[in-house]
């Protein structure tokens, strides 16, 4: 894959979903490039769409019109199989819950998708315990879900997305489900190894302050995608959260 495209391209990108004879449009004509490093943040009310678009974005979901591409290679149109492998090895992703495997301790959760993917058992271990700590959870790497709190588990969660080395971060309210404190904890933990790996990320929130940390924000409004930089769409004074 190339370096010098956008990590991320959403190119005229329509999602319809169908209500017994009703035609529902969430997402209409969505246009999006995301570069190189750059941490965007995706806000707007609920409903929106802003869950729809990242399934979308990260191929969990087609679009009904539009292309995704992903550093130039288009997407809309592959395979499960290519689909899968490329979430395996291209995207990472992080939820407002954590998901983690009941059965499994810190380290082994964030071992599994390398595994997956094919690294050796020791590499995935020093990566997973290396990516634990860095998040601040050297002395809980031997300890299941269960034994963490909602904060860590949410560290957890964040290591096990980047323990695959992802070009791009897609994260759906990471810290949605924390209390303020917390919240702001794990944001910064977050922000900083992505900008220090330099990675892209696509980070929904409903947090405003978290949002105005990255790098630009747009807002998902009736199906359309604004550019908050867009000074003609801040004169106006519309409400886009």
């Amino acid at each position: 894959m190339n370096n010098s495209q956008p990590t991320l391209s959403l190119k005229k990108v329509v999602k319809n979903f169908k209500q017994g004879s009703q035609t529902l449009e969430v997402l209409k004509g969505i246009e999006l490039d995301i570069l190189p490093g750059e941490v965007v943040a995706l806000v707007g009310p609920s409903g929106a769409g802003k869950s729809t678009m990242l399934q979308i974005a990260g191929l969990l979901e087609k679009p009904t019109k539009g292309e995704i591409m992903l550093d130039g290679m288009k997407c809309s149109k592959l395979g499960d199989g290519m689909r899968t492998a490329l979430r395996r090895d291209y995207l990472g992703f992080v939820y407002q819950y954590h998901n983690l495997l009941a059965d499994f301790d810190a380290t082994e959760n964030v071992m599994l998708p390398q595994l997956i993917a094919g690294v050796k058992f020791r590499d995935a271990r020093e990566k997973a315990q290396w990516l634990l700590e860095r998040l601040g959870l050297g002395k809980r790497l031997k300890h299941r879900p269960s034994e963490l709190s909602g904060g860590e588990q949410q560290r957890v969660a964040i290591a096990r997305a980047l323990a695959n080395t992802p070009k791009l971060l897609l994260a759906d309210e990471p810290t949605g489900n924390l209390d303020p404190k917390t919240s702001e904890s794990v944001f910064r933990e977050l922000l900083s190894i992505v900008k220090e790996t330099g990675l892209s990320a696509l980070i929904a929130t409903h947090n405003f302050e978290l949002a105005d940390k990255m790098d630009r924000k747009v807002s998902l409004k009736d199906g359309k995608l604004l550019d908050l930089r867009a000074t003609n769409f801040v004169a106006r004074g519309e409400n886009f959260y």
